[in-house]
């Protein structure tokens, strides 16, 4: 947990100072981001494993969701950025970092916040980035994949843009504790679970990329669709 906050704030500071005399900050940002993903990697113990040809940058990705560690597992499979819940921006020093790493919130219960959001979406797809969000709206234990959310998928359907699609699974090796302790399904807080995910001394992430895009300006048929084809690529936790 130490060397995990310190190396977090060691790399982001980094980023914060330099960012003046950078002559690419978008760039910049993206490297930040990346080298976060490999430090977490390191200090988590987990290994990654790749399935299939992730998207080349700029895409519009959408994966199922176990945990805050999808975060790193998928940075380092392909080069984005998230849409995250308005309430994460919030949170101390953790919301400030996660929005200067590109971070597209939205609120979700709020219809008319789409428009806005898909602007920022919009910037994001044009500055060169892959963008890539959560459609089930929560993380799970890893048993299935939930019910995507037709209003992640408005903004897709109204431009009809190709949607990648991933699955993201966990497993752990004989001995050690079970797969669905990576996943953050339960009532715990973020600092609890993390410390438990500490425990874990080794794990296995699985990211499996779909081959084709799937476009459809019917957004409810849109995400129907997303959802089985992620649905067949996803391995339950076990």
């Amino acid at each position: 947990m130490t060397a995990f906050v310190l190396g977090t704030l060691a790399i982001y500071y980094y980023w914060f100072f330099t960012q003046p005399v950078r002559r690419d900050p978008a760039e910049a940002r993206r490297h930040t981001f990346l080298r976060w993903s490999r430090f977490f990697k390191w200090v988590a113990g987990m290994r990654l494993v790749v399935n299939g040809t992730p998207p080349p940058p700029p895409f519009f990705l959408v994966s199922n969701h176990l945990s805050y560690t999808d975060i790193a597992v998928l940075r380092l499979a392909a080069e984005g950025v998230f849409v995250a819940k308005q309430d994460i921006e919030s949170w101390p020093v953790a919301g400030k970092i996660i929005a200067n790493m590109g971070t597209v919130f939205i609120d979700r219960e709020n219809r008319r916040d789409i428009p806005r959001a898909g602007e920022l979406i919009d910037a994001r797809l044009d500055s060169g980035d892959g963008v890539i969000i959560f459609p089930e709206g929560t993380s799970t234990r890893g048993e299935e994949v939930l019910p995507f959310n037709s209003s992640f998928f408005e903004y897709a359907a109204r431009r009809n843009i190709a949607v990648y699609y991933a699955a993201v699974s966990y497993s752990t090796p004989p001995g050690e504790l079970p797969a669905d302790t990576v996943c953050w399904w339960d009532d715990i807080s973020f600092f609890a679970h993390m410390f438990r995910l500490f425990s874990v001394k080794s794990w296995t992430a699985t990211v499996t990329f779909g081959s084709e895009p799937i476009t459809n300006t019917d957004r409810k048929l849109l995400a129907r669709e997303l959802h089985e084809r992620v649905t067949e690529a996803f391995t339950p936790v076990e």
